[in-house]
């Protein structure tokens, strides 16, 4: 006897996580929350963008380096046990990042002008319009 849905889902190809075609836009997204790092993936993953996901802001830090330096930075401002915008000061202080756009997410939304001093290129208030994010990303990255 055949299980019908083991055969029905084997005929699905497998989900790609990353997008790696030739000159994408590369974002590291960092949020605590898996299911925001996960929403954000799966849309810009959509547009054709090449996604670098961080649950930790000093993680990303880690990676961050001149020979693979990412197009854009979008990265929540509250994250567990770290202040994205102290984060944001670290990228803009070194002379070899600084020129990489970051843009700061925040449920906060009178915050947004401690983000803009902190060096954040953009504010982007949660809960956000995914499309207008896709712009904004756009826009910045070039």
């Amino acid at each position: 006897m055949k299980k019908k849905g083991l055969i029905f889902a084997s005929k699905f190809p497998k989900v790609k996580t990353y997008n790696k075609m030739p000159n994408a836009t590369k974002v590291l997204v960092v949020d605590d929350s898996p299911a925001i790092v996960d929403s954000i993936e799966m849309m810009l993953d959509f547009e054709g963008f090449e996604i670098e996901k961080f649950y930790k802001g000093s993680d990303m830090l880690k990676t961050l380096n001149v020979d693979s330096k990412p197009n854009v930075i979008l990265m929540d401002m509250w994250l567990s046990g770290e202040d994205g915008r102290d984060i944001c000061r670290e990228i803009k202080s070194d002379e070899n990042l600084k020129d990489i756009p970051v843009l700061i997410m925040s449920a906060s939304r009178g915050l947004e002008q401690s983000a803009l001093e902190a060096g954040a290129d953009a504010f982007i208030a949660k809960p956000f319009d995914l499309g207008d994010m896709v712009d904004r990303l756009k826009t910045y990255a070039k």
